[in-house]
């Protein structure tokens, strides 16, 4: 069993990084940076298309997962690591056109995955992003 610095964040079921509760861009780069693998990567190129594509965007991290959102509107996405893929919930998904592949059995959630050998689909992806952040999102801030 490999060993971990002290200062590092554990990783919990999945290899997802457990990173207490916290608002802004600070928790959500370090859940990023504790990612593992070949999942950081894939935390990084989402985060990096949900800044250009909502450029005031709010960040905070929940339930050892980052989420964004618009002020006023509430959070539009989240994501976390699982073994094998990055699973993206997009909290009001069911109103996004195309609808992401994946239903839930939350009404308005549909989800995504992001897998290791798979090419992120970035039109796809910003246009859900876009479409996501102009409509109401879960709880606000």
């Amino acid at each position: 069993m490999g060993s971990r610095p002290s200062d590092s964040p554990r990783l919990l079921s999945g290899g997802n990084p457990q990173i207490p509760k916290g608002d802004g861009d600070g928790p959500v780069q370090a859940y990023l940076d504790a990612m593992p693998g070949w999942k950081r990567d894939a935390g990084r190129r989402l985060d990096d298309l949900v800044v250009r594509t909502v450029p005031d965007v709010r960040k905070a991290v929940r339930w050892n997962s980052p989420f964004y959102g618009v002020e006023g509107r509430g959070w539009f996405l989240s994501f976390h690591c699982f073994t094998r893929y990055v699973k993206v919930t997009w909290l009001n998904g069911s109103s996004l056109d195309p609808m992401p592949p994946d239903d839930s059995k939350h009404e308005h959630v549909r989800y995504s995955s992001i897998h290791e050998d798979e090419e992120l689909d970035e039109a796809l992806v910003a246009g859900w992003i876009r479409q996501a952040a102009s409509l109401p999102g879960e709880g606000l801030f």
